[in-house]
């Protein structure tokens, strides 16, 4: 059978403390019942977010945010061509401030979403914010404290949590039939992902405030390598692919295992398709989490994509009956020998982006946080197990994870648990 909405949203509730769902939410609605849009950040996915919640008939877009001048200008130039007549600022702060802004979508890179969706909650904004949710285990943490003591609405970007044959993969995976399952990939070997050429620094392009772009991050030379879409593959900004597409994968590991905190975890990896490449983070890793009853193996490869099970991404739960592959195409069964029937590939029926954006204006309109399908508590928890990753790779040790005290056995691996903040920026207290 496969879960409603509400049931999926419950099961996945096991991963995480109690949630703090329900009717509190206030709702700015405007008095002719649009849900006006603020976008932060609208380059690329954010530029995606924008016209997926374009797309539900209630929803305008009042303002714009950016901090290149040459993106507001081409955004602006599409935006009125659509019938909309936002207004557009420099700095968030300033839109926030408008009154005619009910809701705000965060598509900013991850060392700004933090500090911009505390301020969006304490301005009294529902936030649709871009994934990873923080760059760092602490800001996660700020996160969720923000939103609860605000009481907004804040959906995660993980729009995989919106298609249809995920639950339904999960739902098999629940059923028991695969047996019992001791080992559960999820890998991302993306043949797209080449390598970054060493640039040198140079001048500021024309209309870019590079000091706003920065933000939190220290002070350093402008490089068209550490700019717009390439700004992930440093650790200043961001995690590498294991923050980038581990946040979707593992949720789904997580998920169809019913489980929420590893015991441990180590990884290893390194620059070794590309040494001589400009970013920080490896292009190759692998890491295990190790769960009581089975481990969990988490890979990833730039340039390559023959991916376990001739897919690029995927996660696989692999049982002693059988395997359940699933990707964002769809889903199927291998069996282990005669132990079980085999299940075709069943393919995706939906656009995830565009029904994760609908739940999100759904749950608005309903002033019920409990109908969304990636609320902040998944995407903290997430986010958050993906940094694990990216620390054992940083220490080179095999390290011990404390739930209760939210830190690590290691005290070098305790260093890594919250982000630098730098440029008169400090981290959120609330």
């Amino acid at each position: 059978m496969t879960l409603s909405r509400r049931d999926f949203i419950q099961k996945s509730a096991l991963l995480i403390p109690a949630l703090h769902f329900g009717s509190l939410y206030a709702s700015n609605r405007s008095s002719d019942g649009k849900i006006r849009i603020g976008a932060i950040g609208i380059k690329g996915m954010g530029w995606s977010n924008l016209n997926s919640l374009l797309k539900n008939p209630d929803v305008i877009c009042t303002a714009i945010c950016d901090i290149d001048d040459q993106v507001i200008e081409e955004r602006l130039k599409k935006l009125q061509e659509m019938g909309q007549q936002p207004k557009v600022y420099k700095k968030h702060e300033d839109l926030l401030k408008d009154d005619q802004v009910d809701a705000v979508m965060i598509g900013t890179p991850d060392h700004w979403h933090c500090l911009m969706m505390v301020d969006a909650v304490k301005a009294g904004k529902d936030v649709y914010v871009e994934k990873p949710i923080g760059n760092s285990i602490v800001e996660c943490n700020v996160m969720l404290a923000a939103k609860d003591k605000y009481k907004r609405i804040v959906q995660v970007g993980q729009w995989q949590r919106s298609q249809k044959h995920f639950r339904d993969a999960i739902d098999f995976v629940h059923s028991g039939k695969l047996g019992k399952i001791r080992l559960v990939k999820a890998w991302a070997y993306l043949g797209w992902k080449q390598r970054v050429p060493v640039e040198p620094d140079g001048p500021v392009p024309a209309g870019v405030d590079y000091q706003r772009w920065l933000g939190p991050a220290k002070t350093q030379p402008f490089n068209p390598n550490r700019f717009h879409y390439n700004f992930r593959w440093y650790w200043d900004f961001a995690g590498g692919l294991m923050t980038d597409w581990g946040v979707h994968l593992l949720d789904y590991a997580l998920m169809g295992m019913k489980v929420s905190d590893p015991k441990s975890i180590m990884a290893a990896g390194g620059k070794f398709a590309y040494p001589d490449d400009a970013g920080d983070t490896p292009d190759t890793l692998t890491t295990v989490y190790e769960f009581d009853q089975f481990n969990l193996l988490w890979e990833h490869a730039a340039s390559i994509s023959g991916g376990p099970y001739n897919r690029e991404h995927g996660i696989a739960f692999i049982g002693n009956n059988g395997t359940l592959v699933v990707d964002r195409n769809g889903w199927e069964v291998i069996p282990e020998g005669k132990k079980m029937e085999a299940v075709p590939l069943q393919k995706k029926q939906d656009v995830g982006l565009d029904l994760h954006t609908k739940n999100f204006i759904e749950a608005i309109r309903a002033k019920d946080a409990g109908i969304l399908n990636a609320p902040l508590e998944v995407g903290s928890h997430i986010a958050k197990l993906s940094q694990m990753g990216n620390i054992a790779y940083r220490t080179g040790k095999k390290i011990y994870w404390n739930k209760e005290k939210q830190n690590f056995k290691e005290p070098e691996a305790n260093k890594l648990l919250a982000a630098e903040y730098h440029n008169g920026y400090k981290i959120p207290k609330i």
